[in-house]
This record gives C-alpha cells, structure tokens and sequence, in this order.
C-alpha cells in the first residue's frame, strides 16, 4: 500500500501496462480520503484512493485500493460498496484494483462480485502472482521499483524468489533512506523463513566475497536479523575457541608445574594419581595441589 501512497501514478501505470486497461488522459494522481461515509449505520474505509484528474482539474478515473492478505468473505461486499460510493461522490467511473501477493487469496478476490440475479457485477482487477512479471534484472528494476517490490513480494517464495528479491533490493538504492526502509520491511514481511534464510546466506556470502551490490542500509537491516545472529554465533564460537585454547594453555602449564614439583620433592605417583592430575580441569584446585607439595611426604598429601 505504500508504494501506491508514494507513488499515486504507479496505480494507472500497472492498470495500462499489466491489465491493458484504457486510462483515462490525466495531469496528476492523487491520494484522497478513503473514508467512506454514507448513509449505512457502519463505517466503510477503503485502504486507499485515488483520483485521477484531468488539466483543468476534473476527475477523470477513481482507483479504488485494498491490499488482500487472506480470504475474506465481507470484501465481496465491500468492495461493490467502495465502487459505487466513491461512484457517487465523484462522478466518474471507478475501479477496484486488489493486491494480493498469495496466489490463492488472488484467484479469489479476482472472481467477479454477482450484484443479484446477475443483472450486474463488479469485477476487481487484481494485482497477484499471475499478473506481476517476475523482475529478476537490475536495471530494470531501478527503473520500475515500485513494480520491482510487487514483484519481490508476489514471488519472492517462488523458484525464482532470490533472483527477484535481490534484483528489488538492489533497486531500493535510488530512494532515499526512509522511503527504501518502508519498502524493504514489506517486503521482507511478504518472505517465508525458507526464503528469509536463503536471502540471509546470500547477502553473507556475497558479503564475504566483497560484492557490495546491495545498498548498505540493506544489508545493516538484514543483518539485524538471523544473519546477525548467524554472524554473532559464529564470532562467539570463534571467541569461544580462543578462550578454550588459552584456558587448555594454562591447565597444561599447571599440570607440568605441579608434575615438576612433585618430582623435585621426590614423591611418587601412582598410575591412578597421574592420571587424576592430568584429567584435572579446575585450575583453582591444580593450584591448591600445587601448594600442597611444599612440607608434602606423599602423593595422597598433595592431593587432598
């Protein structure tokens, strides 16, 4: 929905270009209020509207948002109420354009809305998998990236979904920061965790590789994530191992220390007693046994 709030023109561009819908001739695009108020004892809010107005100010066409996650029986109520209110108020024809990321949810909301005994209908034209063209380039997503996050978020679970999401992350360098955020969360939120995980290892590689094709707020948000946690776990294993080496280190040299002590006051030691001290991993208690040798007769002394 963001895309479209920014972008007030990117909504008539996808209807001529992805539906071959004839758009009106128009100077601007605008978001209106999308409250719905008529006389029904409910309130009707659409998620977004848009006009569409000619040079001398006139409305030409009235778009009509909704962003569709699941399956919701009361749209196919709703959205006839959206068309023919905002219908009334402006005057001009209306449409309902749907984005539905999920294939299924859009299949659905693309069925025509029967208005009785089928004497009238209202069609929604839907943005949804089917619809979206898979943007895997670039370049051709830094020139549509509006079209480049549908496209991120419609397949971005697909077989080509890491191709897609990267080409639309790339593209979010040419928008200022708090635009590109708002963008990235959405479509991170369209990801499933397979996906999330696939991206994660792909932006950790090509970061271990050097290639910085990604804008590096991107990559900082991402990190924030799994990966953070992947690159966390991964230097505290290798903080960890570094610590187990020096602290193996020094067991070592109190086990030598105390062998040696204990051979200059010439007390001998069992099998079992050597083996007690060399499988002695508390340097609090080698360093007792070390004390332990001065005024010592016998290993039993030293190891108590």
């Amino acid at each position: 929905m963001e895309s479209f709030r920014e972008d007030p023109a990117l909504a008539p561009r996808l209807l001529a270009a992805l539906f071959h819908v004839e758009v009106p001739p128009h100077a601007s695009a605008a978001v209106v209020e999308s409250s719905l108020d008529q006389l029904l004892p409910v309130e009707f809010r659409a998620d977004l509207v848009l006009e569409l107005r000619d040079a001398s100010g006139a409305i030409v066409l009235a778009i009509v948002v909704e962003v569709q996650r699941a399956v919701d029986p009361n749209k196919k109520f709703s959205w006839p109420t959206y068309v023919t209110v905002v219908r009334a108020k402006t005057r001009c024809r209306t449409v309902v354009l749907v984005v539905a990321p999920d294939a299924g949810v859009a299949a659905w909301a693309a069925e025509r809305i029967d208005l009785g005994l089928g004497l009238g209908h209202v069609a929604p034209l839907v943005l949804g998998p089917a619809v979206v063209p898979e943007i895997t380039d670039p370049a051709d997503a830094e020139a549509e990236t509006e079209l480049a996050v549908l496209a991120a978020m419609a397949h971005g679970n697909g077989p080509n979904g890491p191709a897609v999401v990267l080409a639309a992350l790339a593209a979010l360098g040419r928008l200022d920061q708090e635009h590109a955020m708002v963008y990235f969360q959405l479509i991170w939120n369209a990801l499933r965790e397979p996906m999330r995980q696939a991206l994660e290892a792909l932006v950790m590689e090509r970061q271990i590789e050097g290639e910085a094709t990604l804008p590096p707020f991107v990559q900082k948000l991402i990190d924030r994530g799994k990966l953070e946690g992947m690159r966390e776990g991964k230097l505290e294993g290798m903080r960890e191992g570094e610590l187990k080496g020096m602290r193996e280190g020094e067991l070592k040299g109190k086990r030598d220390t105390l062998l040696r002590l204990l051979a200059r006051a010439g007390i001998a030691l069992s099998g079992n007693e050597s083996a007690r001290i060399q499988a002695c991993t508390d340097i609090a208690t080698l360093d007792r046994w070390i004390d332990n040798v001065l005024g010592a007769k016998t290993a039993a002394e030293v190891l108590s």
